[in-house]
């Protein structure tokens, strides 16, 4: 009777605003009726993560004229329900308007809550996710050893290896002293959450790097062959430069750019302790660097992953309660930066490929800068699908 109630009270205030009822309803049936109050009754099921959503979204903020019950009702026909398909009325345009920040703000959420399905959102509930639920990534270190030999090692310890997950699922129902090879990177370990590994001995030898599943790609993705020039753009704090001295196998050159000398600092000793042998560090602004010098003139691989608003890193949220929601005006200056330190990339004479990169979830800081790059440079470079999204 609650459920009934509500539902109720939410369909009466989406009724309540001329023309917001025919945006949902597709025909004037009865049973296309019986539809919309479906809906309803399912975006009640989904109110806490809905409201979750919106509100980190900004929606409200940014369309006064929009309530709370209909917007819940539009947000959950667009990102859990049939997009609006065949319908929408007046109000598809407003919701396509913010559809990027909200499947992101739907995305962030599930890497907090660490599900995978918009229905375990509901298995959590309305509780915060925290960045302990995450499992810890290892990454071995292949300067200084290899996989096998990290594992044999663990094993020595007392730990269960579970050999390759084969799913997300596995790496959630990771307990106790149990830990997988992760089924994507063939040197990333993967250890249940709240493992702290910091102490560990290989860890203070620098023969693992504690470094992200997410960190781990940009590199993965340039993959330069040995022997290769590579230029890091905004390098530290290192564990990316480290990850493509092990790529390259020490043999080829990383050019390392940060304007802060002190992270600069921290980093020339994580890449000391790593063993790398092939970078050269600069406390440099990389926009300043001249893409005619002759040391660059070799360079055909770029790692570009420049300050962002990290609303895709969930310890920051953490940490930085409303850091998942910058402003308007942070994104624009933030990918104000972010545009012009892609474009300069993009001027070096002999560069084959680059892999941009951010910690960030919106789409002011990732698809419209590359859209807008590659529309300075048409016809030079293209985008390059990796991964399947569907």
């Amino acid at each position: 009777m609650a459920l009934y109630a509500t539902a109720a009270s939410v369909l009466a205030g989406v009724e309540s605003r001329k023309g917001s009822i025919k945006g949902l309803v597709y025909a004037s049936s009865f049973q296309n009726v019986k539809q919309l109050y479906a809906l309803v009754c399912e975006t009640q099921r989904y109110s806490a993560v809905l409201e979750a959503v919106i509100a980190s979204a900004g929606l409200l903020r940014a369309e006064k004229k929009l309530r709370p019950h209909l917007a819940k009702v539009l947000v959950y026909e667009l990102l859990l329900g049939k997009g609006f398909r065949g319908g929408g009325g007046r109000w598809k345009p407003l919701l396509d308007r913010h559809r990027a920040r909200l499947k992101a703000e739907l995305a962030r959420l599930k890497v907090q809550r660490c599900v995978s399905r918009n229905e375990d959102l509901l298995q959590v509930g309305s509780r915060p996710g925290t960045a302990s639920q995450l499992p810890r990534f290892v990454r071995v270190n292949t300067l200084k050893t290899n996989s096998d030999d990290a594992v044999d090692y663990f094993k020595r310890q007392g730990f269960s290896y579970q050999g390759r997950a084969s799913s997300l699922e596995d790496l959630r129902a990771l307990k106790g002293k149990c830990f997988f090879l992760d089924p994507l990177l063939p040197e990333l370990l993967v250890f249940p959450a709240q493992t702290d590994l910091h102490d560990h001995p290989l860890y203070r030898a620098g023969h693992l790097i504690l470094q992200d599943k997410a960190s781990c790609l940009p590199a993965m993705l340039l993959a330069p062959p040995p022997g290769s020039h590579v230029i890091d753009a905004c390098a530290a704090p290192g564990n990316k430069t480290s990850h493509l001295a092990a790529l390259l196998k020490n043999q080829g050159k990383i050019f390392a750019f940060d304007l802060d000398a002190g992270r600069l600092a921290s980093m020339a000793t994580l890449l000391a302790r790593a063993g790398v042998s092939c970078c050269e560090l600069a406390e440099q602004d990389f926009l300043a660097v001249s893409p005619s010098d002759q040391r660059y003139r070799q360079v055909q691989y770029i790692l570009l992953d420049p300050s962002c608003s990290g609303s895709g890193m969930p310890a920051r949220q953490l940490e930085e309660p409303g850091a998942g929601t910058p402003s308007q005006a942070r994104l624009q200056a933030l990918a104000g930066f972010q545009q012009r330190a892609l474009r300069h990339a993009l001027t070096f004479p002999s560069l084959q490929r680059l892999v941009y990169s951010t910690c960030s979830l919106c789409q002011e800081e990732n698809e419209d800068v590359v859209r807008d790059a590659l529309q300075q440079n048409p016809g030079t470079f293209r985008t390059r699908p990796f991964f399947s999204t569907g």
